[in-house]
This record gives structure tokens, C-alpha cells and sequence, in this order.
């Protein structure tokens, strides 16, 4: 326990006075150049000052380390040339690898290797055990001396005390849903007294962080340029605290705590809590009617756009996310991406020299249906109704599969090859035996995944190319996951598909088909609005595409209490041979035969494995701060 209570007590004040300052500055000072306390507080921009290193705290879980691994579902596998990524110790059972002491070369971005801080541009040294902790007491800190802010305006005393609780409540509901209820620390801890905060339930610690998402919301606006401090910093206002992300956040916190495992956990109930469901699905209305109706700068984009919500090029390292992100971390060194995250999609050594390859699997691939909005039954059977052909895999799928997964026969290098190259490498060869499939440093699976890069990202188109500016970042909630939240809460709130909150125009099914009319795919069928269950099976398959890799699936499906039932603890590839001729200029009309899938690895995993072990140097300290079940 002692790093913890040391994250949680030692204070933060010294260091944010000099946020803004350079090293040399700060040794060069005078004794009449440091600043007292009160003044630190008295005015908007002082109190700002120290408020903007809450953002700092903030991991950009996508750029964490060299390589980078956050999906930890059924839907994601490593190569096997390493096993220190946290994915491989999850495969095995193995929860303790998230925590620094167990990661072996400190990659997980959760609690990695390196000293954490907030005032080192090392994207590295961002971690979220040490910093959330951190930042909770920063922001007990500058709540407790709200009183000193004399010299502001009643609008800039809001912004202050809106951010304060809006980082209060994100960086405990970040905790909550990997842990469990904890403690929930509203007030600065002495240093001088005992620790012996007692565990809440996960449902008292969510109405917890409700309380202060919600009067974040309150007192936060919807576009900080729209505010005379805002205006200072005009157009450069996207990652500042807002009423969306703050009712974002409310409703996500409300719809976990409704989940069934935390509902489980808090009540002995493993179904929905429906109190909660009808609170998430009130806030996330709010957001939607606010976004609809133009009061905020929230937008889906266009589907011709879809890859600016997770990556830019030729763009001078712009921040991808538009205006469909909503929560965002800083980037400390948008190259980084260029040179580490993004070469980890790809086939070593033919077309990067990045070993280590995360890539989606077979039984994940299938949960994208078809263009008519049908899914896929099963993929060795053809299904007159869907339309899908076993023979012609790839053929009349979702938009959104050709967009993400390269499968057999996508021209992967586009430009021209070195003379003596073998030409071959032009052409994803992910049939079973073709030279794309390499168990240690290519793809296991039959399918590489290019959501977060364009195709050119190679060592032959020049996709590493400092010039390129390729800059990759996965937004933490972007505006499609709130219409599919939505659609959750709104049926578990009301036992219907037609279900919807008061207030919001759109019942679930119709917040569902926002997404599939801009993807230009079918909208939900009938066959699945006859009852609650039956929707939620499609729900759950539309969360699965639209938010496919972005870190949610593993977190779902635990709150689902699906992650340990079987098919979800299975990975598997998909095996089969290519017929006739290759066609280059149109690999969906490729046929294959002998298609099938083979299991890579099941999952062992039991009851304990739905929540991450808490820290036992920590949770050994007092016996009301206790480890979770089965650790």
C-alpha cells in the first residue's frame, strides 16, 4: 500500500506552479518570485494553470510504449515472437501482468515501466495506477481552495470547478471498471493519519462519480470557444473539459453500474439494474439531443472520412478524432506513432521490421456481417438468407470490413518494388500456406487488421516517412459509442427495442441504424425487434463492429459476464485454399475452397478473471482496503 498512499497523498502543488515554467526559469528564480498560495488560486489563469496538469495525467493508451497492446478480448491475438505485452499474460490466466512489478520490459500503459510524471513530454512515462491516484488528489487539492479564487468572473469559477470534478470522477470510474468498487476519495487526505478507507460496492462508488459528472455537466459548456476565457485560446479548446464529455461520462458510469456484473457484484442480481439503465440512457438523450440539434461542435463523419477518427496524414501531426471524438489524451510526440504503433499491423519481416504483430481473429472478423445488414451465421454454410457465399468469403460484406481488415488478395504495397524483391509480398497471401501467414512474426489468423493505418504504411510506399506525419491516436469515447450506449440503456431501461428515454427523439433501435445509415449498411431486421433479448444480441454485434480494437470489447465483455463462456475464450484462424485465378484488380471475387477455422488457444479462465488483481504490496496494508475475490 505504501506507492499507493503515496500517489494518493503526497500533494501536487509545487509541482503545478510551475507547469508553465522552463527548468531554467525555475532554477534562476529569486526568493520574491515564488508565488504564495492564495495567489496561486486567486485568478482564472493561475488556478487554469494548475488544473491543466489533471490532463497530463490522462495515458494515450494507443502510444503507451515502442508497441502497444489494449485489446484484450476475444478479438485480438499477438504474434509469439515476445510475450511481455499484457495480452499474452491475459491469454494465460495471468491478470497480475498489468501491474509494473509482473509486465516484464514495462509496457502496459495501465502501470508500465518508467518513473511517471506529468512533467516529462515521454509519452512512457504516462501511466494510469500512478497518475489517477495523482490526479485525484490534485483535484481534491484545487477544490478545497476554490474559495481563494477572488479575482475571476462567475464563468471562469465554473470552468475551474467543472474540470476539477469532471477528473475527479474519470479517473475513479478508470479504476472502477478494471477493480471493482474502491474507496472513493473526495476530500485531500492528511499525510500525518492512518489510511483506512473501507472498499464501497461498485454501484455506491458509481453514484460516487455520478454526483460529480453530473454537476460537471452542470456547470461546464458544451464548446469552451464560446466562452470569454475560452476565447483566449481560441480554436484550441478540443481536449478542454466539456458538458458533453462530462455527460458521456455520466451515462457510461450510470450503464456500467446497470451492467450485469456490476450489478451482480453490488446487488446478487445478474441482470440489468433498470434505475441505472433509465439514468444512462437519460444523460447519454441529453448528449445525442444537444449533438442533433446543433448546440455543440459533435458530428459522426462522413463514412469517406472514417479513418480521421483514429489517424492522420500528410497533416503536419494533426490530432486525429474530428468531430466525432469526444474524450481524447494529449499526444506527447505525435511521431511516435509513426515510428512504433503503427508498424505493428503489419507482415515481419516483408513489409515492416517490427516483430511483434497484433492481429484480429477469425471468430472476431466474422462478427461483420453483411452490406444488408444480416449477419453471418455461420461461414462454412452458405445462408440464402444473408447472401453470404462460403466460396466467395469476402464478397457483399459490411462497409466497415473492407475498411478495417485486409484478407487475402488486398494489394498491400502500392508503389514499386526493389529491383530483386519477391514481387509476391504486393498481395496479402493469407491463404493457408501463403507467405503473409507466419505464426512468430505474421499473421496467425488469416486476416491482418489496418483500421489505425492507411495501406501505405509500409517500408516500400514510404507510410514511415517522417514526412508523412502519420499521427495515430484512438479516442478513449467518440460520439459513435454514445448512440450505441444509448441504445443499451434505452432497451434495458425499458424492455423494448422501441424503448427511449423521455426528452430524446430516437428509441434504441433507431439510435442503432444512425450508425448503419452512415457505414451504408442495412439497418437492424425485424427478425431481431420481437423482444429485448433478441435486439440486444444484435447490439451487442454492432458495438462489436463499429468499435471493433478501440479497447472496448474486453471491458464488455466482462460487464456482459461473458468473458469466460465459451465461444468468447476462444481464438481462432481461418484456414483455406485459393481456385483458379488470382484476381488482383478485385480480391472479393476471389474463391476459395476447403474454408474453415481452427481454434489457436481457449482461454482458461474462472469467476476471479471478471475483475484485474488490485496491488498486494497495497491491499496488505489495512484490512478494509482488501484484494479482489479469488487473488
Amino acid at each position: 500500500m505504501k506507492k499507493f498512499l503515496k500517489y494518493i497523498v503526497r500533494g501536487s502543488f509545487a509541482l503545478s506552479l510551475i507547469l508553465f515554467a522552463s527548468c531554467e526559469d525555475y532554477l534562476e528564480r529569486t526568493p520574491d518570485s515564488v508565488v504564495s498560495q492564495d495567489d496561486a488560486f486567486r485568478n482564472f489563469v493561475n488556478f487554469q494553470g494548475f488544473t491543466e496538469e489533471l490532463y497530463h495525467c490522462v495515458p494515450d493508451f494507443t502510444n503507451a510504449y515502442w508497441t502497444n497492446s489494449w485489446n484484450w478480448g476475444d478479438d485480438e491475438i499477438q504474434s509469439t515472437s515476445q510475450t511481455f505485452h499484457f495480452i499474452v499474460k491475459i491469454e494465460n490466466g495471468d491478470f497480475w501482468g498489468w501491474q509494473r512489478q509482473h509486465d516484464g520490459w514495462g509496457a502496459g500503459w495501465m502501470d508500465g515501466g518508467g518513473n511517471a510524471t506529468t512533467t516529462s513530454n515521454d509519452r512512457m512515462h504516462r501511466r494510469l495506477w500512478p497518475l489517477g491516484w495523482y490526479g485525484i488528489r490534485k483535484a481534491n487539492i484545487g477544490l478545497e481552495n476554490l474559495d481563494k479564487m477572488t479575482d475571476a468572473t462567475e464563468e471562469e469559477k465554473k470552468l475551474i470547478k467543472g474540470q476539477l470534478l469532471f477528473f475527479r470522477a474519470w479517473f475513479h470510474f478508470q479504476f472502477m471498471q478494471y477493480f471493482g468498487g474502491l474507496p472513493y476519495i473526495d476530500y485531500v487526505l492528511p499525510s500525518d493519519q492512518p489510511l483506512r478507507l473501507a472498499r464501497l460496492s461498485y454501484q455506491e462508488c458509481a453514484e460516487r462519480a455520478a454526483k460529480d459528472f453530473k454537476e460537471a455537466a452542470e456547470l461546464l459548456p458544451t464548446n469552451w470557444d464560446n466562452t470569454t476565457a475560452g476565447r483566449r485560446t481560441l480554436g484550441k479548446n478540443d481536449l478542454r473539459i466539456n458538458k458533453i464529455m462530462a455527460l458521456g461520462y455520466l451515462g457510461k458510469n450510470y450503464l456500467w453500474a446497470a451492467s450485469p456484473l456490476m450489478n451482480h457484484v453490488s446487488k446478487g442480481n445478474k441482470t440489468y439494474d433498470q434505475e441505472f439503465s433509465k439514468k444512462a440512457a437519460e444523460a447519454f438523450g441529453e448528449l445525442l439531443t444537444l449533438v442533433e440539434s446543433g448546440q455543440t461542435p459533435y458530428a459522426l463523419v462522413p463514412f469517406a472520412q472514417y479513418s480521421s477518427n483514429f489517424y492522420t496524414t500528410g497533416q503536419n501531426w494533426r490530432m486525429p478524432g474530428g468531430t466525432e471524438a469526444i474524450f481524447r489524451a494529449p499526444t506527447w510526440g505525435a511521431n511516435g506513432s509513426n515510428w512504433n504503433t503503427s508498424k505493428q499491423y503489419q507482415p515481419s519481416p516483408l513489409l515492416t521490421d517490427e516483430t511483434i504483430s497484433f492481429l484480429p481473429t477469425s471468430n472476431y472478423v466474422n462478427y461483420y456481417g453483411m452490406a444488408n445488414g444480416l449477419p453471418i451465421e455461420d461461414i462454412t454454410k452458405a445462408d440464402p438468407e444473408s447472401g453470404y457465399d462460403p466460396e466467395y468469403p469476402w464478397r457483399g460484406r459490411d462497409p466497415r470490413f473492407y475498411h478495417d481488415i485486409v484478407y487475402d488478395g488486398i494489394k498491400t504495397v502500392q508503389g514499386s518494388l526493389p529491383a530483386g524483391t519477391d514481387a509476391s509480398i504486393r498481395y496479402a497471401n493469407l491463404y493457408t500456406g501463403g507467405n503473409y501467414r507466419n505464426v512468430a512474426t505474421g499473421s496467425r489468423t488469416g486476416y491482418l487488421l489496418y483500421k489505425f493505418i492507411p495501406i501505405t504504411a509500409n517500408r516500400y510506399d514510404g507510410g514511415f516517412d517522417y514526412g508523412n506525419n502519420l499521427h495515430i491516436k484512438i479516442p478513449y469515447m467518440r460520439l459513435a459509442d454514445i448512440y450505441l450506449m444509448y441504445a443499451e440503456a434505452a432497451v434495458q431501461a425499458y424492455g423494448s427495442p422501441t424503448g427511449k428515454t423521455p426528452g430524446y427523439s430516437k428509441n434504441a433501435v433507431e439510435a442503432v441504424n444512425v450508425l448503419r445509415d452512415r457505414a451504408g449498411v442495412g439497418q437492424v431486421a425485424g427478425k431481431f425487434l420481437g423482444s429485448a433479448d433478441a435486439f440486444m444480441a444484435e447490439l451487442r454485434r454492432e458495438r462489436a463492429v463499429e468499435l471493433s480494437f478501440e479497447g472496448h470489447r474486453f471491458n464488455d465483455l466482462r460487464r456482459w459476464l461473458l468473458l469466460i463462456d465459451s465461444p468468447y475464450t476462444l481464438k481462432k484462424s481461418v484456414e483455406f485454399d485459393r481456385v483458379g485465378e488470382f484476381n488482383t484488380q478485385d480480391p472479393k471475387q476471389n474463391k476459395v475452397a476447403n474454408l474453415r477455422e481452427t481454434v489457436i488457444l481457449e482461454r482458461k479462465f474462472s469467476e476471479k478473471h471478471y475483475w484485474l488483481p488490485l496491488k498486494n504490496n497495497e491491499v496488505n496494508m489495512y484490512p478494509e482496503f482488501g484484494q479482489n475475490p479469488g487473488w
